[in-house]
């Protein structure tokens, strides 16, 4: 830290008690001035020939036959004005960082200027503002920090707009020149750990990150933060990312609890709405200038408070452009108290909305410019649509653990990203199962229904084998996975030929011969929308078996399972069998499917093999019949 060493005699002020000072010397004092509280016992003569204004309030009060001076209302008080004074007797004064604006304003409101005395104090102090302080990047934060309690002598005596100037100017040069300390504890540099593949045993020049003075600025109050921002912006040296790395940093530093999901936790919730707004205005409006994740606490953090409206809905539309970056943790925001579910699935909805909104508006934006029309791009990729299909299928098999959610809220989120290409719909079915589980109340229909979320083709082979020993799922469902998967592992074998399928089976595939005469028990629609039973399930299993195409070994196996089934498990087979004859009633399982994957991506016939990792890690082994999530 600089600092400035003023006169060369000693300090000879004394107090006595808290409200007395006084100077020991022989010379009785002869001028007493009171400044707040304190009491201070001086003489005329030293304080005369520096300050202009003590002179006009002395002559004032010898007219008035009063010894007595009161000053109360000088910048920086009594600590001020001791300073001045023990300038005015030649005493030693050292100025620093922290002292040196109290002395200023102080000087100022003391007039000591240039036309009293040659070198007075207030040139002094400039000089040192000037040439040490103003250079010196800790020591202009420190006396920007402090211009707050000056205010406004700090602001019309120009030295808040010198301190940005500095402080701005430092922060924008290149990193490479910087030789000054500053405050990284965030993460060390390869070349501080020595551990970088070019050690060589030789010290390496010290590399100076983009983003050093981050932290520093952090001890600034949201005021002052802003200002200091927005000269930075201004130089348009500094880039959009590392403005956005100073934004999250100084939320982490002044919002108590933002790290732990956005709950901002305080006693003064004016002063961190207050934060809060700011840090949002302030926001680059590059698209990922700062994370998702940032975006999404600063939204909880901005409903917790009861932010502004405005500044919601910027938040919004800025989390909806880089929503595929965001994770299902982010998404978890907690339902005001007055609603009986556990998550705002509503706020979810929105997001989703917004990041569906984008492409619209650009569409808008390119139709608008009708020169360019032609060379107008899609600005949703699929790439982003599938990451956001597959949030959206991880968000809900979280939600659907809730016993409260509404079946209506489920499916209105889940539909919205329907039409998103997805390689694989374990998500979707993860969250569907889920639910199941959680709401085994739900009446047939709205099993029905939340079972149409989801394609059967286009589920991998660890979930068909769960879905096929799941007793929560409505039959219907059942038989398709157990016919798609019996129909991809027979068009596979031949090389993706159906010429070779069983004239029963082609029958029933899209675009099959439906001029069959066969007459077979139908089987109303409660049949297939019934939950199956065990013995049920096992006979679909061992009935499907038998249609697998030149599979010797499996045809045997087939007939050993029918000898040693139970007179039960029998009944059940025949049941099963007229299910699946059914031609019009399997004519309506691909109408259903069909207008559901009308809005699909035209990947419906992407290998199951593409599925993620993460949608097939939790998958349970084929002789359990838990929830798949």
């Amino acid at each position: 830290m600089k600092f400035m060493k003023l006169g060369s005699k000693p300090d000879q002020f004394q107090s006595e008690g808290d409200n007395i000072r006084y100077v020991a010397t022989e010379l009785a004092t002869d001028v007493v001035i009171n400044v707040g509280d304190v009491r201070f016992y001086l003489h005329k003569f030293p304080l005369l020939s520096k300050s202009s204004r003590l002179q006009k309030l002395v002559a004032s009060s010898n007219e008035d036959s009063n010894d007595e001076i009161n000053i109360h209302d000088i910048p920086g008080g009594p600590a001020a004005f001791e300073i001045c004074a023990k300038y005015c007797y030649g005493m030693t004064v050292t100025l620093n960082a922290y002292n040196v604006v109290a002395a200023r304003c102080a000087a100022e409101y003391l007039e000591m200027y240039e036309t009293v005395d040659k070198g007075n104090l207030i040139y002094k102090v400039e000089v040192f503002l000037t040439s040490s302080i103003f250079r010196s990047w800790k020591d202009s934060i420190i006396v920007l920090h402090t211009t707050k309690s000056f205010l406004p002598w700090s602001e019309e005596l120009k030295i808040v707009s010198h301190c940005l100037d500095s402080v701005a100017f430092k922060a924008s040069i290149d990193p490479s020149k910087v030789e000054w300390s500053y405050t990284y504890n965030r993460k060390k540099l390869p070349s501080e750990n020595r551990d970088d593949s070019h050690w060589n045993g030789v010290q390496k020049l010290h590399m100076v990150p983009n983003d050093w003075w981050v932290e520093d600025l952090c001890e600034l109050s949201i005021d002052l933060y802003k200002r200091v921002i927005t000269s930075i912006k201004s130089k348009g040296q500094t880039s959009a990312d590392i403005i956005g790395e100073a934004l999250k940093a100084y939320a982490y530093r002044r919002l108590p609890g933002f790290s732990k999901g956005g709950a901002v936790q305080g006693s003064d919730p004016v002063k961190y709405r207050h934060v809060v707004d700011t840090i949002t205005g302030l926001l680059p409006p590059e698209k990922n200038s700062v994370p998702c994740s940032f975006l999404l606490k600063l939204f909880q953090a901005s409903i917790t408070l009861d932010c502004g409206e405005t500044q919601r809905r910027e938040l919004m539309r800025r989390i909806g452009l880089q929503l595929e970056d965001a994770t299902v943790a982010d998404l978890l925001i907690q339902a005001p108290k007055d609603e009986q579910t556990v998550y705002d699935i509503g706020i979810v909805h929105d997001l989703v909305e917004q990041f569906l909104m984008q492409e619209q508006r650009f569409q808008v934006e390119c139709t608008a410019d009708n020169e360019f029309q032609d060379m107008c791009p899609v600005f949703t990729s699929d790439a982003s649509k599938a990451k956001v299909a597959r949030l959206v299928d991880g968000y809900l098999t979280e939600v659907a653990k809730d016993p409260n959610l509404p079946l209506s809220k489920f499916v209105d989120l889940a539909e919205m990203v329907s039409g998103f290409p997805r390689p694989s719909h374990d998500g979707i079915y993860r969250a569907v199962d889920m639910f199941l589980k959680e709401h085994p109340g739900i009446t047939k229909s709205e099993r029905k229904k939340i079972c149409r979320l989801m394609d059967c083709r286009k589920l991998s082979v660890e979930a068909c084998m769960h879905a096929v020993q799941n007793e929560r799922l409505p039959l219907r469902v059942v038989v398709q996975v157990l016919f798609f998967e019996q129909v991809r592992s027979a068009t596979s074998s031949d090389e993706g030929s159906t010429s070779t399928l069983p004239g029963s089976i082609r029958a029933l595939l899209p675009g099959g011969s439906h001029g069959s005469s066969r007459t077979t028990t139908t089987n109303t629609e409660e049949d297939w929308d019934a939950v199956p039973t065990a013995e049920e399930l096992k006979a679909l299993k061992g009935e499907l078996a038998t249609l697998k195409l030149r599979d010797g070994a499996g045809s045997n196996d087939g007939q050993a399972t029918n000898d040693a089934k139970t007179s039960a498990e029998k009944a059940a087979t025949n049941k099963v069998k007229n299910l699946i004859v059914s031609k019009k009633i399997f004519s309506k399982l691909w109408s259903n499917k069909d207008r559901h994957s009308e809005n699909s991506s035209s990947d419906t016939s992407d290998s199951p093999a593409s599925t993620t990792g993460d949608e097939t890690k939790s998958t349970p082994s084929r002789s359990r019949r838990h929830s798949l999530s």
